[in-house]
């Protein structure tokens, strides 16, 4: 198996750095904080999707790499981020408030140490209106269509994981819309890639939701990603997905 791609060789990364990125859509009032909890020198990819408040400069002004994507989307602005990022590994992030980047380093450790390939953060809510009903009930619907369409086990899809950046590249991922997120799981498992889950807080985002703070936001979302499921298998792997961890 080339280097990278699914690789488990034991090397000591206890202490790697990563680039982080951090899509961001009018996001001025979270930057602070959330560019303060990155892990110390880890480098900050803020993806700037058209902001209208400052958002930019503000986290250039805080130190972030700041990346211009002018196409509308989540995924368009999570993979300007990655083709972006330089580090060996990559995470990404949601940059209202709602997830602590701070946990980061615990995501590339599993994958620095050949516990898994993909690590995703299954949001546990805490606080009133950190996760709608609507929102958390077509999350659930998409992760039993993806236990039908890869095996895994999964329970969130959630924003928030770590990847190595050379493994990321290889799946050709094409959504840039909200699809993007499943479609990184799906290509990862058709090409064998060990995807896992670790519980993480899920807090109120500062301001309103682009995506799931409606019914409408959310079934655009659900759309997308069900349209993801019906693509067939990428063909880099034919091989049984490791089932993940529950």
């Amino acid at each position: 198996m080339p280097p990278g791609l699914g690789s488990t060789a034991p090397r000591d990364r206890a202490a790697a750095h990563a680039d982080v990125v951090l899509p961001c859509l009018d996001e001025a009032a979270a930057l602070p904080g959330v560019l303060e909890r990155v892990p110390p020198g880890w480098r900050a990819i803020v993806v700037d999707n058209g902001s209208a408040d400052g958002s930019a400069e503000l986290a250039r002004s805080l130190g972030a790499t700041v990346v211009h994507e002018p196409r509308r989307g989540f995924g368009a602005a999570c993979h300007a981020g990655l083709l972006a990022a330089t580090a060996e590994y990559v995470c990404f992030c949601d940059c209202d408030g709602s997830l602590d980047p701070a946990l980061l380093p615990s995501f590339v450790r599993s994958i620095a140490e050949g516990e898994t390939d993909l690590m995703l953060g299954r949001r546990r809510p805490e606080g009133r209106g950190a996760w709608p009903s609507h929102a958390r009930a077509g999350n659930v619907v998409l992760a039993r269509m993806l236990r039908r369409r890869t095996g895994l086990r999964l329970h969130d899809l959630g924003p928030m994981r770590a990847a190595r950046r050379t493994d990321l590249l290889a799946l050709g991922l094409t959504d840039r819309r909200s699809g993007y997120p499943l479609q990184m799981v799906v290509r990862a498992s058709d090409a064998g890639l060990r995807v896992a889950e670790t519980d993480v807080p899920y807090l109120p985002r500062t301001g309103r939701s682009k995506v799931t703070g409606t019914w409408r936001g959310t079934w655009h979302a659900v759309r997308d990603m069900r349209s993801v499921l019906r693509q067939p298998p990428s063909g880099r792997s034919a091989t049984v997905p490791t089932e993940a961890a529950r």
